[in-house]
């Protein structure tokens, strides 16, 4: 790692956020500017820059997790589906890797024509809270 990394900080719990999920090797986290409500990023612990940079067990790991997370997201916030992506490199904003799990719902709008993605910024601190403790009360309760 190059310098400073926000997500091992946030992971370290030197930089707040609402956690969705953490165990030995995975941290989730509520995106501080989500695309929709509910909007989690699913990272290793261990700091890795890119997709392309994990090692087949890592890989393994990191989406078994991004799986349950997905059903997560939907069972917890009664979503229709879910949208899970991840950027290597261009349009990566933070150097570790990290997949977004977006809930998803017919008609949200969350694409346009022309392919844009808008932000949103949540309510407030509690509704971010309340959404998250949810989508951790729905991880929790999905099997391995």
């Amino acid at each position: 790692m190059a310098g400073p990394c926000v997500f091992c900080d946030i992971v370290r719990a030197e930089v707040p956020a609402h956690v969705v999920h953490q165990d030995a090797r995975v941290f989730a986290f509520l995106d501080h500017s989500p695309l929709l409500h509910g909007h989690t990023l699913v990272l290793l612990r261990e700091h890795v820059d890119s997709l392309d940079d994990l090692s087949d067990e890592q890989t393994a790991t990191l989406f078994a997790a991004v799986r349950r997370m997905s059903i997560a997201v939907q069972r917890g916030l009664g979503a229709e589906g879910s949208l899970v992506v991840t950027n290597t490199r261009v349009s990566q904003s933070v150097p570790h890797v990290h997949v977004h799990v977006v809930p998803r719902r017919k008609g949200d709008g969350l694409f346009s024509q022309k392919m844009l993605w808008r932000r949103l910024a949540y309510e407030s601190d509690a509704q971010a809270k309340e959404i998250a403790l949810k989508i951790r009360a729905a991880y929790a309760a999905i099997e391995r």
